[in-house]
């Protein structure tokens, strides 16, 4: 089976993923990832203000077969949750990339960014 990687992000050994558009950071969980889990019925995230360690867990995503820590790819400040996730936990499922983002988030240290995974090394390691 291909999962969707697309060539915009950074990628974290947990599934995670990152995109930066200048100062701010979004943040989400890979295809490879829903996948894994299964049927997403509870997304728990921060709020808005929360401040973010790179590596360390921000919340969490519970789905039919598992619970499971979501781990910061940066550090930063919480400038945008998606609260659609807390009526339609599915759009981690549907939507991965896009309508089931979690969270924004203004970068700390863009410096962070070079110790994540970049989309072919993450191919590689979910293939």
């Amino acid at each position: 089976m291909s999962f969707d990687v697309p060539d915009d992000r950074r990628y974290l050994d947990t599934h995670e993923w990152v995109r930066t558009t200048g100062e701010t950071a979004e943040i989400g969980i890979s295809d490879f990832a829903q996948d894994e889990l299964g049927d997403v019925v509870f997304v728990e995230l921060p709020d808005e203000g929360a401040e973010l360690t790179a590596g360390e867990d921000f919340g969490v995503v519970e789905s039919i077969k598992a619970v499971s820590d979501v781990y910061a790819p940066v550090s930063g400040t919480v400038t945008a949750v998606n609260d659609r996730l807390q009526d339609e936990p599915e759009l981690l499922n549907e939507d991965p990339y896009g309508d089931g983002w979690m969270l924004e988030v203004d970068l700390a240290d863009e410096s962070e960014l070079d110790d994540l995974l970049s989309p072919a090394d993450y191919r590689d390691q979910i293939e």
